[in-house]
């Protein structure tokens, strides 16, 4: 029998809001991912902005109860698992399978593969709570800031969520109405925003600065992005840019190793190596670092096994989690099979491998607030590219399948996490992922089509695709081996593949410079993805670093919600006149 609650958790309402809040940010991640390689989080931007609606509603007299913080908390962990619904594949080893083969993955196949691959990630969650959470403590940082949002915002009522909620929704309505302006193509639109602000008259190499990719994107949604992400890997990037379209290319293009036309399409084909190489080695060595991580990852969940008659009432009990397994994981070997024709033991072995991943993945995320579901998808790619050499849809779909439980496994901790701090009930926080995997990939695969109709626009200028990039160059040059790219894309390969060795050691050992060492990553997705995307991005860097040491209090209460709301607004509407074009109302 379940325990009783003093207040109310999972309700009708806080699950419907979760789903369509965290639905609708799902689609903003699918969209800025496919953009810029970066996601945004998902549980406090839905907090701030459940609270903020369902103030409105009782004022309005539509609602007759406020939202309690612990249905916040409910609905946080189903918008949360709904809003990652793009880390079951759909920005990176989906689309780099469909720019390698050419051919497009199906709505009903994509959808159940996704959703998948989620439900095992939550139910893999289950022996990692009681030890990690409960026993160990571990921060979770973003769990833990979570629940300390909800309980301002319910301690302090509407005062708290004002200046908040304020800043997201009027950066989401500018956001809305310039991807409106820019990309609405009708009629009774008398004029278009320019996409791009270019400088005429400059050259390099005797090409236009737009043949380089240099010019600015009118888009708050790149601005939104750097706001969120930080000045050191806003600021790799630029340098990344600038070196790889300021430097590399013009060099390459006046000795012939470029193409003619020029453009990002034919740049990326050669830099991506670089950026790939450099992304790949880092974090394989940043990973290794983290050995005791892993031991005591693995450790703690073998305690987890014999501690069930110890458990809370409430908590989730482990028959839960083999009964879970027995339900998901032949499924999802059997998807394997069905879909990419991967043989069944190398399934089995995927979905092994699977729990030990996502046990890394949730102590690292406990531990640092990061998921290293890149580095961790690599390693599955490396281990199948070897056991099945030469088919490329083998080593990316296993690694999707391994990068995919381990990143909702780390979100479920998470949003426990949050609900542990707030005295919540575990089982209804459960139940709520489960709702909100249904509803983010109920979501994300429409919107994915429809943004995506074919691969061909996978890799373009409007959909660079960085994260699938770097998955797509692992996966062929583990497939068509070293020797088959050109010499200096070899050069290219092996100098990052260094870089990204040297800057994870600087980092390392000499901590106290470590905002002075370009950060691998940032560095490397530059030479991935067009120098106006990095441009735009570090103008957003720039403006929350100058609102940091100018007005840190208003920095504290804006960024974020200035940073979302841009991203929010801009990619919601980009994926509504998608809609339009689609019924006929918008050219």
């Amino acid at each position: 029998m379940q325990h009783a609650q003093p207040q109310r958790q999972l309700t009708v309402r806080a699950a419907i809001a979760g789903m369509l809040l965290g639905g609708f940010m799902s689609l903003s991640n699918l969209y800025v991912s496919l953009k810029t390689g970066w996601s945004m989080g998902v549980s406090i931007t839905a907090g701030i902005l459940a609270f903020a609606i369902f103030s409105l509603l009782l004022r309005l007299r539509i609602v007759r109860s406020a939202f309690g913080m612990l249905e916040n908390n409910a609905m946080q962990s189903v918008a949360s698992a709904a809003g990652y619904m793009t880390g079951g594949g759909t920005v990176a080893a989906i689309p780099a399978l469909m720019m390698i083969t050419g051919e497009t993955m199906d709505p009903w196949s994509m959808f159940f593969w996704i959703s998948m691959i989620a439900m095992l990630g939550v139910v893999m969650a289950i022996p990692m709570k009681q030890q990690m959470i409960n026993v160990e403590q571990l921060r979770f940082p973003t769990g833990t800031a979570a629940a300390e949002t909800l309980r301002a915002l319910h301690a302090h009522g509407e005062a708290s969520e004002n200046k908040q909620a304020r800043f997201l929704t009027w950066a989401g309505i500018s956001g809305a109405v310039l991807a409106f302006l820019r990309d609405a193509h009708g009629r009774f639109i008398p004029f278009n925003f320019p996409a791009k602000f270019t400088i005429p008259g400059v050259t390099l190499a005797g090409r236009p600065l737009v043949d380089y990719t240099f010019a600015l994107e009118s888009s708050l949604i790149l601005i939104g992005a750097g706001m969120i992400m930080g000045f050191r890997a806003a600021w790799s990037m630029m340098l990344g840019a600038v070196i790889n379209y300021g430097g590399l290319a013009p060099w390459l293009y006046e000795n012939g190793v470029l193409e003619e036309k020029l453009g990002y399409r034919v740049i990326v084909g050669w830099s991506v190596w670089f950026g790939s190489a450099m992304i790949l080695t880092s974090g394989l060595l940043a990973f290794a670092f983290q050995w005791k991580t892993v031991v005591r990852a693995v450790r703690s969940v073998s305690h987890a096994f014999g501690s069930s008659q110890d458990l809370d009432a409430r908590e989730v009990p482990m028959t839960w989690f083999f009964i879970g397994c027995a339900i998901f994981a032949p499924i999802v070997i059997f998807l394997q099979w069905y879909l990419f024709d991967i043989k069944i033991w190398m399934g089995i072995l995927a979905v092994f491998m699977s729990f030990f991943i996502a046990i890394v993945a949730c102590r690292a995320t406990g531990e640092t607030d990061t998921t290293p579901t890149g580095a961790l998808g690599k390693i599955t790619q490396i281990t199948f590219g070897a056991l099945d050499a030469g088919n490329v849809t083998t080593n990316l779909m296993t690694a999707n399948v391994t990068g995919g439980v381990g990143l909702h496994s780390a979100d479920l901790l998470t949003d426990l996490k949050s609900g542990y701090l707030l005295k919540a009930d575990p089982r209804q926080q459960f139940w709520a992922q489960f709702l909100g995997v249904a509803a983010g990939s109920l979501f994300v695969v429409p919107a994915y089509h429809l943004l995506i109709p074919t691969p061909d626009v996978l890799g373009s200028d409007q959909w660079p695709a960085p994260g699938a990039q770097t998955w797509k160059s692992v996966a062929e040059l583990l497939v068509k081996g070293f020797e088959t790219l050109h010499p200096t894309a070899q050069v290219a390969l092996l100098v990052g593949g260094l870089l990204g060795i040297a800057f994870v050691l600087l980092e390392r050992y000499l901590p106290r410079w470590k905002k002075f060492i370009p950060s691998p990553v940032g560095l490397g997705l530059a030479f991935t993805m067009p120098a106006y995307n990095t441009i735009a991005m570090f103008i957003g860097a720039c403006i929350a670093l100058w609102l940091e040491k100018k007005r840190p209090e208003l920095a504290e209460k804006s960024v974020i919600p200035i940073g979302s709301g841009f991203i929010a607004g801009e990619s919601l509407m980009g994926v509504l006149i998608a809609i339009l074009v689609v019924i006929g109302v918008l050219s």
